[in-house]
């Protein structure tokens, strides 16, 4: 598998790990659970997060929640960074969710930090991709977001039928809902999600990296506010662009007829 994916990558650089003050989730001396990687060539601008977790099938423990939020705060200072790829280095499992078994252990005060953590590493990713919310069958409530961007994807009654029930939905379930964008047919080395994603991420890469980015501030944003105030933060958004270098090469671009060199200025 390493050896067609490299072939695929066109010789990305090595998995960086992320340098950490502690050891794996579960206490042992253990590979650090996050590693990070920027691609080269025709896919520079794209780097991945690897979860490297295989003991608890990439469950979110307090150190993997660490070190993705750790990841997450040194990649955004990099400008180089276009788009952002997660990816799972467990065969058959992407994240199982959080680690009951380490919550378990935890003192009500801990629990309480932790759920926070996760609350904060959910805003930072902004993924709407759930396979289901079945913290209900195990006593407990979605607390990382869930019952307050469900409702905004699905509407408050199908999200309170999937909360209540604990319901678990396929993957052409979860597109039919509107839950995830794509579904692919599986492949012999079980990563074509992967394949799928780096082809989203390369449509991505082109585009004007300001542009895309105030785009993702106003519709997360916005999605918080009534709609007068959604609309003015797009406002506020759009005159944040009008004076970026890119946003005069797009114009110019559309006018000489040839593709924009859009360079995040």
């Amino acid at each position: 598998m390493l050896r067609a994916l490299t072939s695929v990558l066109r010789l990305p650089r090595p998995w960086r790990p992320l340098q950490t003050r502690s050891c794996a989730s579960d206490g042992a001396a253990e590979d650090p659970e996050i590693q990070v990687r920027a691609l080269a060539g025709p896919d520079q601008g794209i780097t991945e997060i690897l979860m490297n977790r295989p003991s608890a099938r990439n469950a979110l423990g307090n150190v993997l929640v660490r070190e993705l939020l750790d990841a997450l705060a040194q990649l955004r200072e990099d400008q180089q960074v276009r788009v952002l790829l997660f990816r799972s280095a467990v065969k058959g499992v992407f994240c199982a969710g959080a680690d009951l078994k380490e919550r378990e252990q935890m003192s009500e005060a801990e629990v309480g930090i932790f759920v926070q953590r996760l609350r904060g590493l959910m805003n930072e990713i902004a993924s709407s991709a759930v396979m289901g919310l079945i913290e209900t069958t195990r006593g407990l409530l979605p607390g990382a977001g869930g019952t307050q961007r469900l409702p905004r994807c699905l509407g408050v009654a199908l999200a309170k039928e999937l909360i209540f029930t604990g319901r678990r939905l396929s993957g052409a379930q979860a597109q039919a809902l509107g839950l995830v964008n794509h579904t692919v047919p599986q492949n012999e080395e079980g990563n074509a999600a992967y394949h799928r994603a780096r082809a989203l991420a390369q449509e991505i890469l082109p585009q004007a990296p300001i542009a895309v980015r105030l785009g993702k501030v106003a519709i997360d944003r916005g999605m918080e506010v009534d709609i007068a105030s959604g609309m003015a933060i797009e406002g506020i958004c759009y005159a944040q662009n009008i004076p970026t270098q890119d946003r005069l090469e797009g114009m110019a671009a559309f006018r000489e007829k040839r593709p924009p060199r859009f360079v995040g200025k």
